[in-house]
């Protein structure tokens, strides 16, 4: 026998044994995904109502939904899953415990958060929505709606210093009609926009101080009533929270001006004089 005819039946040889090794690894390939298969492992993707993509892979139940594995965001986290337990614990440190659906917190559970905050109530699509509170570590609550993981409805916001505000709110900030009783005696009950006094309201003071009118981006701007708790009244136009215009001042004994006044000073006149000493400035807001 030639050398050359030993080669090509030594090449051959060996192309069968490589076509045997492929068969046989696609072979146990298909045998380990069929046992994966057979056993629940799966792996899963889905989008959570932020927009963020999750991975799931891991075991599946009987449904074909998620019971235990890991999960992968898009945002770079991740988080292992156990719905024996409902408990979601994520790499960032939160944990969340309570219902799941598609993967995602879903229904009622209770959020923990790495940084001490902590959510109890409503999840949708895995984002914060529906009725809960939201305790603040630094002890700040809020009770009340949420949408989208932001305060949006009707809720209850409780400072730590003890200040409460009862009301409206829209994306994150007080908005619509509302109330707010400081800890230092100071109150507020009117309309907001965008978290400021904004509308018709009432500020009363601590001191017995009251204003009553318009509010323009968290000042007195606009008619007013300013009454003073010695029983001095102010009626008439206000711009940056001093008395601006046209108004009329009441004093306790009787006396009365009615006119000019500019950044809470009556205009002088001769008729005025004897009196702009005794005007009083209103009392700035919180």
């Amino acid at each position: 026998m030639s050398d050359r005819s030993y080669k090509v039946k030594s090449r051959t040889n060996f192309a069968r044994v490589m076509a045997w090794i492929v068969a046989g690894a696609i072979a146990l390939l298909i045998a380990t995904v069929a046992i994966l298969y057979f056993v629940g492992v799966r792996y899963i993707s889905a989008t959570t109502g932020d927009g963020l993509e999750i991975k799931f892979f891991g075991i599946v139940d009987s449904n074909g939904a998620p019971k235990k594995g890991v999960l992968r965001y898009s945002d770079g986290t991740s988080a292992s899953v156990n719905t024996d337990t409902g408990v979601l614990e994520y790499s960032s440190g939160d944990k969340y415990t309570g219902e799941l659906k598609n993967m995602m917190k879903h229904g009622k559970g209770r959020l923990v958060c790495a940084n001490g905050d902590i959510y109890e109530g409503y999840f949708q699509d895995d984002v914060i929505s529906g009725e809960g509170v939201y305790t603040y570590k630094v002890g700040d609550k809020y009770e009340g709606n949420f949408k989208n993981a932001q305060f949006d409805g009707k809720g209850v916001y409780t400072y730590a210093d003890g200040s409460v505000y009862t009301g409206d709110f829209s994306e994150h900030k007080r908005h619509g009609s509302g109330e707010i009783v400081y800890s230092y005696g100071d109150s507020y009950k009117g309309t907001y926009k965008d978290g400021k006094k904004h509308g018709q309201g009432v500020y009363t003071w601590a001191n017995g101080d009251k204003y009553e009118g318009n509010f323009v981006d968290d000042e007195r701007s606009g008619y007013g009533v300013y009454t003073w708790a010695n029983g001095e009244c102010y009626k008439g136009d206000f711009e940056h929270n001093l008395m601006n215009g046209t108004g009329t001042f009441t004093w306790p004994g009787g006396r009365v001006y009615s006119g000019h006044f500019e950044n809470g000073i009556i205009v002088r006149t001769e008729e005025s004089d004897e009196v702009i000493a005794d005007i009083p400035e209103p009392q700035p807001m919180a």
